[in-house]
Parts: structure tokens; C-alpha cells; sequence
């Protein structure tokens, strides 16, 4: 395990973000997010097709911290999952093979591809799952995840205590992170992030994969409405048909001026 955290967190201690940060993650997840924001966020989402979405918590959170964005998907037409798995305490037997069955369940059931969307060490863990089983992964939505090696943590403390309950195989998870997946990605990160490095939040460059910036603290990244309003343009594409965050919003645009025209 020893080796295993060696490859997980970088050494230099002065990586992680400034400490001053972690009072404003502290408020900020404290905070109410605005009526009004959430509002607007809702109004400009395109309605979704149905294919189901796995929603995964952060580092030491539960279902609950991701049911804002449960209820906003829900809202805009899509099937909804939980890992039900509980507080996600790292990479433990129980969340590392039950995440996996979880996953064959919900394409069981519904018939269908699923997005996965996983807000940081969760976004991790979908990451890996997405390597494991591509055939049943439609895309994958990364939210302030620390997906290349090595990272900074100003939790790295907790997660070396809970070490002694994860899996004997997480240094196998952590020797192949900063390989992608081969199915498409988004992974969202702030530079304000003051719970992990944020460079460490950026996924490789490379075909079907893209980074992009949004504001605001790490701890609300999961309901964030400028995080929503990427998620939300990210599920609407047909499936087999993903293209940049950019370039399709600006083809979106094109197509509707020529069926204006």
C-alpha cells in the first residue's frame, strides 16, 4: 500500500493547494447555491433523450451531496443512478467491485449505454470502470477529479488513515490512471480548487477527450450551474456522435440558422 500512495501523492508537500483555500471550500459547501442560478441553468438545458447516468460521490461523501444534480438530470428527462454504495471512503473491495456490478445492473435494466458522471475520487473510480467496461460506457463526465499522477491533497492525511481498508489491488488502479479510457471524456476542473492540485484534474489530450475550466471552489463542483450547463450539453448528443464542447455548440448554432434561413 506503501508504494501505492508513493505513486498517488507527489512528494513535495508544497504541490498542495494553499491551505487558505480550504475555508472557502468549507463555506461555499455550506452555502445554498442560488435559486436564481439554478433556475437559469434549468431553462438553457437541452431536454435529454433517457439513456440512464450513474452519478458517483466524492472522497468521503454520499448520495446525498450528488442529489441536486440527480434532480436537475431527472428534470431534464433522464434515468437516473446512485452507486448505492454509501460514503465513498476510497478505493475499498466493496466500492471497487460493487461500482462494476452497479454499472452492468443499470445497462441490464435499461437496455442502454450509461453516461457516467463522478465528482472527484468518484470520477476516479468511473474512470477505471470505464477502462474495464467501454461496452457499456456511452461517455464519461469528470468533475475536479484527480485523474493523472501524481496528485496534492490537503486530505491526504485522511485518505492515508483510511488506507488500511482499501483494497490490496488500488496500487494497481493507480499504476494505469493516467492511462485513458477509450470512450469519450469531459473532465471539468477550477484552478480555485483548494482540495486537489488542479493540474492534476486535466485530462490527456487526444481524440473524443476534452478539459475545460469552470469557476468556483472544488466542494461544490457537483452542483455547480455553470458545471450543470456543460454536463447537461454533454448528455443531449446523439449517441456515436460526440464532438468538442465548443465546436458542437457553434455547429448547433450553425444548423439552426440554416433551418432559419
Amino acid at each position: 500500500m506503501l508504494r501505492g500512495m508513493e505513486m498517488l501523492f507527489h512528494a513535495d508537500k508544497r504541490t498542495r493547494p494553499p491551505v487558505q483555500r480550504l475555508w472557502r471550500e468549507a463555506v461555499s459547501a455550506a452555502t445554498p447555491m442560488p435559486r436564481q442560478a439554478i433556475l437559469a441553468a434549468a431553462r438553457a438545458a437541452p431536454p435529454g433523450d433517457g439513456h440512464p447516468v450513474l452519478l458517483v460521490p466524492g472522497f468521503l461523501r454520499g448520495e446525498g451531496y450528488m442529489r441536486p444534480l440527480q434532480r436537475f438530470l431527472e428534470a431534464r428527462g433522464y434515468a437516473v443512478h446512485g452507486w448505492r454504495l454509501g460514503v465513498n471512503l476510497g478505493p475499498t473491495e466493496r466500492a471497487l467491485d460493487g461500482l462494476g456490478r452497479r454499472l452492468a445492473e443499470i445497462v441490464r435494466h435499461d437496455g442502454r449505454r450509461a453516461s457516467l458522471i463522478g465528482h472527484s475520487l468518484g470520477g476516479t473510480f468511473l474512470r477505471e470502470i470505464a477502462k474495464q467496461r467501454p461496452q457499456d460506457v456511452r461517455q464519461l463526465i469528470v468533475l475536479a477529479s484527480p485523474i493523472r499522477l501524481p496528485t496534492a491533497s490537503q486530505l491526504e492525511p485522511l485518505y492515508r488513515l483510511l488506507a488500511r481498508w482499501h483494497s490490496p489491488h488500488s496500487s494497481i488502479l493507480y499504476a494505469g490512471l493516467n492511462q485513458p479510457p477509450a470512450v469519450p471524456v469531459t473532465a471539468l476542473y477550477t484552478r480555485s480548487d483548494g482540495i486537489v492540485a488542479w493540474q492534476s484534474c486535466l485530462e490527456a489530450p487526444g481524440p473524443r477527450r476534452e478539459t475545460i475550466e469552470v469557476k468556483g471552489p472544488h466542494s461544490t463542483m457537483a452542483r455547480e450551474p455553470a458545471a450543470w450547463r456543460v454536463i447537461a450539453d454533454r448528455l443531449a448528443q446523439r449517441e456515436g456522435e460526440w464532438r468538442p464542447y465548443g465546436a458542437a455548440r457553434a455547429q448547433d448554432g450553425q444548423d439552426a440558422q440554416n433551418s432559419a434561413s
